[in-house]
């Protein structure tokens, strides 16, 4: 299985939405996705399952997911939802098109753009807080925060933030930057012909060097994206493309329409400019919500974070700080040596938390998964970073 590109950094955590298997009746669907091993991989001390969740059954279209259960006493544990984990993992391949997921009908989706997680885990937790308003008791969903990781959260601020991170890296030259700033609105819904021309050159750059890793060695494409050599050489390795499931569909309803995609993405209407109008109301429905940033990623950059979070407007209760990861020992000669790592910074404000990770890309776990896996336990237990080495 291919799962580059398919795991984006965006997590949400409810209570009691996946039923474990370990203590109950297990489902005849249960049973036939059930995965027993995989080719080259060790077996695993936890039950695992994978398959496909009809989310529109005219069009043909159905979502990949892959579940994980805890290892110990699964079904005392949260769910976590990972949208392209311990507590309970489910991996779920969205939107339709992207890796495993899939649509019968041709022409559903094109060139759709990148990091879209910041606007549709946001949707998808607000509409949730709002039906729980007016749910029975017994179909409440419990949900706790989410946890969005260099995810598109305003059109003015991201593209904004974009520009002057790539000229900030000595990316892209003093002419080009002057005249995307000269030509450029990212305020206006239309961006004009001259701006265009100006983004043109500016895209130009990324044909050479890695977007989503500034500091990643690239291989030129795979498909059309740069794809880090290492990860790149495990694929065709070990052919993870052969790696499939017999699967069966199941259904899946979410209540509220589905708004149709369409082929020109420049008429695209129905996605908000901003999602920050949501994240106030998560805030102050008491979610936990935190918002973190690979620093070397150049396709939504810790500076575009920071001016869409700054545009929230809110208190800031304690500031700006570096927070560490855990010690390791070095021995040199006859010394033990510590070294005291650096993760990032981070600062907390009134109802959300903002982390940057040092030296990662787009993808944080990719590139640096020591500190995504210290920052995603952090989250999950409301446990506040290290601000002192340890």
């Amino acid at each position: 299985m291919n799962l580059v590109g398919g795991l984006l950094a965006v997590v949400m955590v409810v209570m009691g939405m996946w039923e474990c298997s370990s203590p109950f009746p297990i489902p005849t669907q249960q049973v036939a996705d059930h995965v027993s091993g995989l080719p080259g991989q060790p077996s695993v001390s936890f039950n695992h399952y994978a398959g496909y969740v009809t989310v529109n059954q005219p069009n043909g279209r159905a979502l990949f997911y892959w579940f994980f259960e805890a290892i110990n006493k699964p079904q005392n544990k949260p769910l976590v939802l990972w949208l392209n984990g311990a507590a309970n993992l489910l991996f779920l391949e969205s939107p339709v098109g992207v890796g495993f997921s899939y649509t019968n009908t041709s022409s559903d989706l094109s060139h759709l753009g990148d990091n879209m997680t910041g606007y549709y885990v946001p949707q998808i937790a607000n509409l949730v807080v709002e039906k729980n308003k007016i749910a029975l008791k017994d179909h409440l969903i419990n949900i706790k925060g989410i946890l969005i990781g260099n995810a598109e959260l305003d059109d003015e601020t991201d593209q904004k933030g974009m520009i002057e991170y790539a000229w900030d890296h000595a990316v892209i030259s003093d002419a080009v930057y002057d005249e995307i700033k000269k030509e450029c609105d990212f305020s206006s819904l239309k961006l004009t012909k001259e701006c265009n021309h100006g983004l043109d050159k500016y895209f130009d750059v990324y044909d050479i060097i890695d977007m989503y890793s500034f500091m990643e060695e690239g291989s030129r494409y795979l498909g059309t994206t740069l794809v880090p050599i290492r990860i790149l050489m495990f694929i065709l390795t070990e052919r993870m493309s052969n790696v499939l499931f017999m699967l069966m569909s199941l259904d899946f309803v979410i209540p509220g329409q589905v708004a149709g995609m369409s082929d020109a993405i420049e008429k695209w209407k129905d996605a908000p400019f901003s999602i920050l109008p949501i994240l106030r109301q998560l805030i102050a429905a008491g979610l936990r919500i935190w918002v973190y940033s690979g620093d070397t990623d150049g396709r939504v950059p810790v500076t575009a974070t920071r001016y869409s979070l700054r545009k929230l407007g809110l208190r800031v209760k304690h500031d700006w700080t570096a927070w560490y990861t855990n010690n390791q020992q070095h021995k040199l000669d006859m010394m033990i040596l510590l070294l005291m790592h650096v993760g990032g910074w981070t600062v907390k404000y009134d109802g959300l938390t903002f982390v940057s990770v040092r030296g990662a890309g787009h993808q944080v776990p990719t590139f640096k998964p020591r500190e995504a896996l210290q920052l995603f336990q952090h989250f999950l237990n409301n446990q506040t970073l290290p601000s002192k080495p340890f």
